[in-house]
């Protein structure tokens, strides 16, 4: 009777220990929870000189936690640099220079002057790395170009990019452009067509370009949207703005061209040339190819995240271009989309996306396994902690995350992680 008993047991207890591994296998992995922050009115503190500054279109944190602005002088008005007149009219401002080094304190270390541009990364040697019509490398002691990767002479709407050293425009003092914001208005009326034969040319020259630069050009064509480094590996990931975007990888120590794909993981030679392949209606289908803006980062896992924000998605690959999957984020978002900057939250296994969001304003917090939206952070207004054209994002090793903003916001802000 007792061995009977004993291994009638043995049996119970074996059913149920099956039950609770079958229970325990068929429950979803548990999502990750959206982060809360503050934001921080200490961080940075006011600028030196009479600064102010114009839109931000670079953001990098560098080993010791302190943050790279790269902002555009040109954006300022002549309101704003009445300072700088003999005698002055007003006691603001100055015009900045394109870079500012500032510390974790929000005080500026260090700044040096450059030609405008956009996107930029930091070595772990100090060398700033800015986005123009190509990748400049700057020692920013000097503020000298010590590097370039290779572009083509010529641009696709004519006239030639650059020379290798782009020289700092003139500018006169208490003079400005006509704002941030000046090109994307619609003036009264709408804008005017072109005319037929201006508009045949100019898709006559775009065709022929396109012929003599196709996609397999192994160099920069057209202008930069985002720069990233993988030092371990020895490369440099530029995103030009060439047929929509294209991820372009680079030797960091030679800056010579290595390899590049385009939307879905195509080889260069497979990006189309016809433009019908990158049109898009929010919230239709996705565009076979890039639609345009197309920023990107690496994850510690060996992915890149190319955001294509005027598509409002986000493509994963392997560091060789093979296609992984796509998320798509507020898909009626027109205009500029909303898809900007791309960083992963902090933890080793960087369980979150944080994507800047320059049309709504916002942050936002995804799944990096699923893309599942898991929160967001901010809104569009001019008070601390809101957006006004967010455009940048990076973070620091402690998590704190810091924005740069164009149009009207023209800052960087702080948020520091809460529990």
């Amino acid at each position: 009777m007792y061995s009977i008993r004993t291994k009638r047991n043995r049996i119970l207890a074996t059913l149920a220990g099956l039950g609770m591994l079958v229970l325990w296998t068929s429950l979803p992995a548990q999502q990750p929870t959206a982060p809360k922050f503050k934001y921080d009115p200490d961080w940075p503190k006011p600028l030196p000189n009479k600064w102010k500054l114009g839109g931000v279109t670079g953001l990098a944190v560098d080993k010791d936690d302190n943050v790279w602005v790269l902002d555009r002088p040109n954006d300022l008005t002549d309101i704003e640099l009445e300072a700088e007149l003999t005698p002055p009219l007003a006691d603001c401002c100055v015009r900045p220079p394109a870079m500012i080094h500032i510390d974790k304190n929000g005080n500026v270390i260090g700044s040096f002057d450059a030609p405008q541009g956009h996107g930029m990364a930091v070595d772990s040697k100090g060398f700033v790395y800015i986005g123009q019509n190509t990748v400049r490398k700057y020692d920013p002691k000097t503020g000298k170009v010590v590097g370039a990767v290779p572009r083509t002479p010529e641009t696709e709407t004519g006239g030639t990019a650059g020379a290798a050293e782009p020289i700092l425009p003139m500018h006169i003092p208490g003079r400005g452009s006509a704002g941030p914001v000046a090109g994307f208005l619609t003036p009264p009326g709408g804008r005017a067509q072109p005319a037929r034969a201006a508009q045949a040319a100019r898709d006559a020259a775009v065709a022929a370009f396109r012929a003599k630069y196709p996609p397999t050009t192994p160099m920069i064509v057209g202008g930069l949207e985002e720069i990233r480094l993988d030092e371990p590996a020895h490369e440099l990931y530029a995103a030009d703005n060439y047929l929509g975007g294209r991820v372009m990888v680079f030797d960091l120590d030679t800056l010579q061209f290595k390899r590049g794909w385009g939307a879905y993981g195509h080889a260069l030679s497979e990006i189309s040339t016809n433009d019908a392949d990158r049109a898009y209606t929010p919230g239709g289908s996705m565009p076979k190819e890039f639609r345009g803006h197309l920023t990107l980062n690496i994850s510690n896992d060996g992915l890149v995240y190319a955001a294509d924000r005027n598509a409002n998605r986000i493509q994963v690959t392997t560091k060789q271009g093979k296609f992984v999957k796509e998320f798509i984020l507020a898909p009626m978002t027109g205009v500029g989309g909303s898809t900007g900057g791309v960083m992963f939250s902090p933890d080793k296994q960087q369980r979150l996306l944080y994507i800047s969001d320059l049309t709504n304003n916002h942050i936002w917090f995804l799944n990096r396994e699923d893309g599942k939206i898991v929160g967001q952070m901010g809104s569009m207004g001019e008070s601390g902690g809101q957006f006004y054209g967010v455009h940048m994002i990076a973070v620091d090793s402690k998590g704190n995350i810091y924005t740069g903003e164009v149009f009207a916001g023209e800052r960087v802000q702080r948020f520091i992680p809460v529990k």
